[in-house]
């Protein structure tokens, strides 16, 4: 018998707990697209959830998703991340300026900084846009 749940009461509890048995540390990241508001319950199940539906590779799309993730700022925390989605760095739907706003934008957010890019095929702005060892700090420091 199958049953579907489509509330987080019963559906990210269970993987959360079956990945706390797997006897090592497994980063468990949400994804119901921000719909059910993941930022004020996510950190008793995940390490991260999405705050947004899915991003483009437009400056548009960029710009409203840091918009709709900064509303639950005050829920992120360590161990704890609102996800405004993937990085769409090296995508080429945006300038190279704006992805390094980007790029900021996510970091001082402390979201996950998710590459959408295809790494095989890197170009040497994208992989300097992203390596940035000052930005990354700001991300990574608690």
């Amino acid at each position: 018998m199958l049953i579907y749940c489509f509330n987080f009461s019963c559906r990210y509890p269970v993987m959360s707990k079956a990945l706390k048995k797997a006897g090592r540390p497994i980063f468990f990241s949400l994804c119901e697209w921000g719909e059910m508001h993941p930022a004020k319950w996510g950190f008793h199940v995940g390490n991260s959830w999405r705050t947004t539906r899915d991003i483009t590779d437009t400056w548009e799309s960029m710009i409203s998703r840091a918009d709709q993730n900064e509303l639950y700022a005050q829920y992120a925390r360590p161990g704890g991340w609102n996800d405004p989605d993937m990085l769409e760095i090296g995508n080429g739907g945006m300038t190279k300026d704006e992805y390094i706003v980007h790029f900021s934008l996510w970091a001082i957010s402390k979201a996950p900084l998710l590459l959408g890019c295809d790494i095989r095929n890197m170009t040497q702005e994208t992989i300097e846009i992203i390596s940035n060892k000052e930005v990354i700090a700001v991300n990574q420091c608690t």
